[in-house]
C-alpha cells in the first residue's frame, strides 16, 4: 500500500518538528535517591539540620525522589567527606558541612581539602554558647574561670565534639586568653556532649544553641554566653525568664572570643551548573517553608545565606581563618 502526503500534511510535520525543535531542554532533576552525608554523629547540630532539611522536603513534596541522610563521622568527619570526594560526578550526594570541613584535613594531614567538593548553598551559621551545669553556681563567665584559677591547672572539665575541632579550638582560645587550663573530654556529637554535662561528669560545654536549648528549657543546663559579637536576636522566652537575647556576647562579658560555625551544603565535584542550580532552587524553597524558619529560631541561628562565588569566597576566607587559628592552637598535622 503507498502512502502519499500531501503538502498540507508535509507543512504540519515540518512545524511540529520545529516546535519540538523549540522546546527548552527540560531541568535536571535528581532519578534516583538522594544520598545526604553527615559528617558527624548523630544529635549534633549538623545532623539535626540534615533531618530538618530531609522531613521539610518529604513534608511538602519538594523532590519527587527520597532524600536519605547518612551519618559517616569516622576520622572527624575525613570518612564523609571522602566518600563524597570519591563521588566525582555524582549529583545524587549531597553533604552538609561544618568547621570540619577545614579542620580535619589540618589536624590528620587526610587528602582532602573543600575544593575537592562544588560549593552549593550557605544555609546558616551556627552560634556556640558557653554553658554550665544549671546546680552550678557559674552565672557568669567569671565565675567559671575564677574557679578554674582556683582549682589549679587542668582541675576543670570542659566536654566538647572531637578533638582538634572548633570545640576545642575556642577552649584553646579561652584557656590562652585568660591563662587557666581545662581537662578537655571529646565526645563524637553535641547529643553526647550535653548528656555529659546534664550528668555532671563534665563542668562547661561550648555547644551549639539547638544542641543543648531542649535542656535549658528543661532546667538543666544554663548558658553563659554567646560566642558571637552581637546578641541573638530571637526574643520569644526559651525558659520562663530568659530568650536567645538575653544571653549576653561573651565579648561583653570579659571574654573577648568570637566564633561562629558554617552549616552549609556541597556537592560531589564534576557535577554540572544546571545540577548545582536545582539544589540551590530547592534549598531556597526549604528556607522560605515556616518549618525552616521555626527551626532557625529554635536553635538561634545566624540566618546568613550564600550561593554561588559568594558562597565560594566565604569559605576560602573561612579556611585561612582556621589554618590561623589551627597553627595558633598547635593543631595541624606534622607541624
Amino acid at each position: 500500500m503507498k502512502l502519499t502526503i500531501g503538502y498540507k500534511g508535509a507543512l504540519a510535520l515540518t512545524l511540529v518538528a520545529f516546535a519540538v525543535a523549540a522546546m527548552p531542554a527540560r531541568a535536571w532533576e535528581p532519578t534516583k535517591t538522594v544520598e545526604f552525608i553527615v559528617p558527624a554523629g548523630t544529635g549534633g547540630g549538623a545532623d539535626q539540620m540534615a533531618r530538618v532539611i530531609q522531613g521539610i522536603v518529604a513534608k511538602n513534596n519538594l523532590m519527587k525522589q527520597s532524600i536519605v541522610v547518612v551519618n559517616k563521622g569516622g576520622g572527624a568527619g575525613a570518612e564523609g567527606f571522602l566518600d563524597v570526594k570519591g563521588a566525582k560526578g555524582d549529583p545524587h550526594k549531597i553533604i552538609i558541612t561544618l568547621s570540619n570541613l577545614f579542620t580535619t584535613p589540618l589536624a590528620t594531614g587526610v587528602p582532602f581539602n573543600w575544593r575537592d567538593l562544588t560549593p552549593v548553598q550557605m544555609m546558616a551559621l551556627d552560634q556556640f554558647v558557653l554553658w554550665v551545669n544549671a546546680d552550678s553556681p557559674y552565672k557568669t563567665p567569671k565565675d567559671l574561670i575564677d574557679a578554674a584559677k582556683k582549682a589549679g591547672a587542668a582541675k576543670l572539665k570542659m566536654a566538647g565534639t572531637g578533638s582538634k575541632q572548633e570545640d576545642q579550638i575556642i577552649t584553646v582560645a579561652i584557656e590562652k586568653q585568660t591563662g587557666i587550663k581545662f581537662i578537655y573530654v571529646p565526645f563524637k556529637g553535641g547529643g553526647d556532649v550535653v548528656v555529659q554535662l546534664v550528668g555532671k561528669h563534665v563542668d562547661s560545654t561550648v555547644n551549639n544553641p539547638i544542641e543543648a536549648v531542649a535542656h535549658w528549657r528543661g532546667g538543666k543546663v544554663r548558658p553563659l554566653c554567646v560566642f558571637d559579637p552581637a546578641r541573638m536576636p530571637y526574643k520569644n522566652k526559651v525558659t520562663e525568664t530568659m530568650s536567645w537575647s538575653d544571653i549576653p556576647t561573651c565579648k561583653s562579658s570579659g571574654l573577648d572570643i568570637e566564633y561562629l560555625m558554617l552549616r552549609g551544603i556541597f556537592m560531589a565535584g564534576g557535577v554540572t551548573p544546571e545540577q548545582v542550580q536545582y539544589y540551590v532552587d530547592l534549598l531556597k524553597k526549604i528556607r522560605e517553608t515556616p518549618e525552616w524558619k521555626d527551626f532557625m529560631e529554635k536553635g538561634a541561628f545566624n540566618q546568613t545565606a550564600l550561593n554561588g562565588q559568594a558562597y565560594a569566597d566565604w569559605v576560602a576566607k573561612e579556611e585561612a581563618r582556621h589554618f590561623a587559628l589551627m597553627k595558633s592552637a598547635g593543631f595541624i598535622a606534622g607541624k
